[in-house]
């Protein structure tokens, strides 16, 4: 009798990761399929690709879709893997319409019927409180985040949320270390994998089309940032993200009054296909000062083989030392504070020879670490033990 293929349906987008892995796992004999839930037109031009897509309608129809879909989703796969704060969920209107059972009933289905549950976190408010997160040293981020005075981060609904999350996933997978609250859990795994990229879709060598070139000479130093949804993530009064734009803004004002050859080039809420000719451009990448870890605009970066620099929290670095140690001995990250950026910006710029070498070494560590080929072949393992733990 033949074996039946081993299957996974990623529903949600977790930026481009799921769609580039998915791809590279099929390669492995898995069917491997993406399934698009986000209703917002406005985002779809940040997604990569999907395999599936829920379209707005009107309500019936919408509900019928995503039955029929999630009826033969039952069928079709062994492993459901989902992404983002109140995103563990099959769907827009199913999910309201099963909710008469309580949240999650569909979720809880999928569970009874010996489906493996997965889920990747996003963010710092994924499973942890707002309090605790604060708490972080040196630098209390929260402060000068806007989320802070929003409805979208409180310690109620972080802890709402963490309790529903752990109720449900029978694994998670995250990177960074921040494991207090509901990250402290004993299926939360460090799994750079999960955020996989295409090495080719981000290359050293890749071609800008003209309309993209930057009007600056090739003797100038160009520092890049970036900031998506940059008005949401931005406290009135001044550049003020926890991105640092606004220690940004002012260090290369100062640079350029010491007659320094550098230039910032910032860009805000850019698809990040457009945007990699930008960064192609640059000499060097910048990106957060206090909060403690790095994201998808660093592994971006690095896999274009920029020098990249941004705060490395030492007590996440430790964790991370536990499940990941070589990850976190071969990290090329140019660790830098509010106090030390001005030194360890300037060196870069002065530099070039250094600045070489460890866009080398990035290029080399996110091809081994990001790359959706390496991924694949880590994910492949994980997966299957996840089956056999049904």
């Amino acid at each position: 009798m033949k074996a039946k293929k081993r299957s996974i349906l990623f529903v949600g987008h977790c930026y481009y990761n799921h769609w580039y892995l998915s791809k590279e796992l099929r390669k492995y004999g898995w069917k491997a399929d993406t399934l698009n839930i986000d209703a917002d037109s406005a985002n779809q031009k940040f997604y990569h690709g999907q395999d599936y897509h829920f379209d707005r309608v009107n309500l019936i129809r919408d509900f019928f879709n995503e039955l029929f879909f999630y009826v033969g989703a039952i069928i079709k796969y062994d492993i459901f893997q989902f992404s983002g704060i109140d995103h563990l969920k099959f769907g827009v209107i199913l999910p309201k319409v099963f909710g008469i059972f309580g949240r999650g009933a569909e979720i809880k289905l999928l569970k009874f019927l010996g489906k493996r549950i997965g889920y990747v976190n996003n963010g710092c408010r994924d499973g942890v409180l707002q309090t605790t997160f604060s708490q972080w040293k040196p630098f209390n981020v929260c402060s000068i985040c806007p989320m802070r005075v929003s409805q979208n981060c409180s310690d109620h609904l972080n802890r709402k949320w963490g309790i529903f999350r752990n109720q449900h996933v029978d694994y998670q997978l995250l990177l960074g270390g921040n494991k207090v609250d509901f990250n402290l859990f004993p299926n939360v795994y460090e799994a750079p994998w999960a955020y996989s990229l295409d090495h080719n879709i981000w290359h050293p060598e890749l071609v800008v089309p003209t309309n993209y070139k930057l009007p600056l000479s090739s003797e100038t130093v160009k520092i890049y940032h970036s900031v998506g949804n940059f008005e949401n993530r931005t406290l009135e009064g001044g550049n003020i993200t926890i991105k640092s734009t606004h220690i940004y803004f002012d260090l290369i004002e100062k640079y350029k009054s010491e007659n320094m050859n550098v230039d910032l080039i910032f860009f805000k809420d850019v698809p990040n296909l457009q945007l990699r000719y930008y960064m192609a451009q640059a000499d060097i990448v910048v990106d957060m000062l206090t909060f403690g870890f790095f994201g998808a605009n660093i592994r971006e970066a690095l896999m274009m083989g920029k020098p990249a620099v941004c705060f490395l929290r030492p007590e996440w670095l430790e964790s991370m030392k536990d499940e990941i140690p070589e990850f976190v001995r071969e990290l090329p990250i140019i660790s830098a504070t509010p106090e030390t950026i001005e030194r360890v910006l300037k060196n870069l710029i002065m530099d070039k020879v250094m600045r070489d070498d460890i866009g080398r070494k990035s290029r080399e560590f996110a091809v081994k670490y990001f790359s959706s080929e390496s991924a694949a072949e880590i994910a492949n393992k994980f997966y299957t033990k996840q089956l056999q733990l049904k």
